[in-house]
């Protein structure tokens, strides 16, 4: 048999009998594909073991570090603090539909139930809104 799959009588256009590389041939295994977070990773290793050689990269590093936890803890407090207003303002929003419920409930329109859910609502988001603040005082740097 040839290389193209003629001769011994098949035909030359049966792709099953073609062979393009020999049998005995080494295969190629196949490649794995890395993440670019992974390579990221090797990439910062390597250049952490560059950088305790070096007094200068060091010092950048530590200024980077400093200045990132710095800016994280503002950025958290932040957080909490926008947080904190935004459970406040649906609380604020819970209390209007409980003093209306109230009216509802009081003039006998509406169930107890309602006016329950409402006032169980209104308080566990200002519990909620209060807990954030009070959260974002005590991560506050003291004066």
């Amino acid at each position: 048999m040839d290389a193209v799959g003629g001769g011994s009588g098949s035909p030359v256009a049966d792709p099953s009998r073609c062979v393009i590389v020999a049998p005995e041939a080494v295969k190629i295994e196949a490649v794995s594909k890395v993440s670019a977070l992974r390579k990221l990773g090797v990439v910062a290793q390597v250049a952490g073991r560059q950088a305790g050689r070096n007094r200068t990269l060091n010092a950048v590093m530590s200024g980077v570090r400093t200045t990132g936890r710095s800016i994280g803890r503002a950025a958290h407090q932040l957080w909490l603090e926008v947080i904190g207003l935004v459970f406040l303002l649906m609380a604020l929003t819970f209390a209007g539909a409980t003093v209306k419920e109230y009216g509802k409930y009081h003039s006998g329109g509406a169930g107890l139930g309602r006016f329950a859910v409402a006032i169980c609502c209104t308080l566990t988001f200002a519990w909620f809104g209060l807990s954030s603040f009070w959260r974002a005082r005590r991560k506050s740097p003291r004066p």
